[in-house]
């Protein structure tokens, strides 16, 4: 799994990405938020399940999708630049897809670094005056709902993951240590 992430990483940081008029933050987060679902997706192929865990990654990453690129035609607010389709961020919507599915799928272990790589693409959204937090908190969550909806954690390997119900009254979540 590290020798995977090194991969694609290295094969993303090497791209010929515009660093020309963007600054390195800006064009940092671009990346990842490409990087961290292709690791993601990545990692289905290489690590055998019986589970079709490329099936899990694609219903998530296709929702995740969906929603924020019609939320963001719905809504139609206006970007801190003056641009529009504020609303959601999609970078944020795909990279909290991604490190949701990293984490749900193999554990804190390898979703705390995700977590904080997609938290820093919503800071470049934000530093690049693409979005306001709102937007960025509202990409996450879609990415991470989509990736809970769907992911289930590899028996293999010792995990804790977080799962979750609520209705109009409640709210329950559970922490789970899976053997």
């Amino acid at each position: 799994m590290k020798r995977l992430i090194l991969i694609i990483l290295l094969g993303i940081l090497n791209s010929k990405a515009s660093f020309s008029q963007k600054t390195f933050i800006e064009s940092s987060g671009d990346i990842l938020q490409i990087g961290i679902p292709a690791i993601a997706f990545g990692s289905t192929l290489l690590i055998k399940a019986d589970d079709k865990p490329h099936w899990q990654f694609v219903k998530a990453f296709g929702t995740s999708f969906v929603v924020t690129h019609a939320l963001k035609r719905i809504i139609n607010k206006k970007r801190p630049d003056g641009g529009l389709h504020s609303f959601p961020s999609g970078h944020t919507s795909a990279a909290f897809t991604g490190a949701a599915f990293i984490q749900k799928r193999y554990g804190w272990k390898y979703g705390v670094p995700a977590y904080l790589l997609a938290s820093y693409v919503g800071y470049s959204r934000v530093y690049a005056d693409r979005h306001d937090i709102y937007d960025v908190a509202a990409g996450a969550a879609i990415g991470i709902i989509a990736s809970y909806l769907f992911t289930k954690p590899y028996k293999k390997n010792n995990a804790i993951f977080l799962s979750g119900t609520f209705n109009k009254n409640n709210i329950l979540l559970s922490l789970n240590y899976s053997l």
